[in-house]
């Protein structure tokens, strides 16, 4: 990412209205596990730190970032340590973790298969992952370039990518489903039309609600509304995201 996203990404993580709801959809899905306090969680791609803080109230969190960048910025704001290391070469002994969370990382990777190895790897058996990634190449955007994303995904690609790599699937839905076909066409109209990015600005899509209150409060409101939808297991059949939740 560019250095000058993670100044507006600190913010927005825990102000945007898509971070927000988000955060509070994993948290609950974290709560379904019934995790022991005491557990071992690595975060990969902990960011500027809101799920890392999130995932504290569920055990001892490792939190790692790629960036160095963000590594120092991290630990400047908010006092956590992240490690500066790849999801492709993680620098843990095998069996390590009880749970192992990666928020929107491995379409960061271009070698998405040794990622997800790796994840593996490092999981305890039997003990738990949970990915969360951007679908549909579709909706490419150059939020997508800003982000420096290889790709979308589908769910059944998403699946296929996670049982190769020997982890059991044990749910899987799209969310951010209400907003998908708004996002859609905004995400359609923003390629078609030029782009003239600041010179202070990354040039991110996060950027167009950033300053309207209102609609920060309303597309909250109709994305967090989906938590209740997903907390009894609904699978929803298209949407902005995917979840997928399983073990080794």
């Amino acid at each position: 990412m560019d250095k000058q996203f993670y100044q507006e990404y600190y913010t927005l993580e825990r102000e945007g209205w898509w971070f927000k709801a988000r955060l509070s959809i994993l948290e609950s899905h974290c709560k379904k596990l019934k995790i022991d306090s005491k557990i071992s969680i690595l975060n990969v791609g902990a960011a500027t730190g809101a799920t890392s803080e999130m995932l504290a109230k569920f055990g001892e969190v490792t939190s790692l970032e790629y960036d160095k960048y963000c590594c120092e910025f991290l630990k400047e704001k908010t006092g956590i340590e992240a490690i500066n290391a790849s999801l492709t070469e993680l620098p843990f002994s095998d069996n390590s973790f009880d749970l192992v969370c990666a928020f929107d990382v491995i379409e960061h990777i271009e070698d998405h298969e040794k990622a997800v190895d790796e994840i593996f790897r490092v999981l305890k058996p039997k003990a738990k992952y949970f990915i969360t990634v951007p679908a549909f190449q579709s909706l490419w955007s150059n939020h997508d370039v800003i982000n420096h994303h290889y790709r979308r995904y589908k769910k059944n690609n998403l699946n296929k990518l996670i049982t190769k790599s020997r982890l059991k699937i044990e749910y899987t839905s799209y969310f951010n489903f209400w907003l998908f076909i708004p996002i859609s066409v905004t995400r359609f109209i923003l390629n078609a039309l030029p782009r003239k990015k600041d010179k202070h600005s990354s040039g991110s899509d996060n950027e167009i609600m950033k300053s309207s209150k209102i609609a920060n409060t309303i597309l909250y409101s109709v994305f967090h509304s989906e938590k209740y939808l997903l907390n009894f297991n609904v699978k929803f059949p298209f949407g902005v995201s995917i979840m997928s939740i399983g073990h080794k």
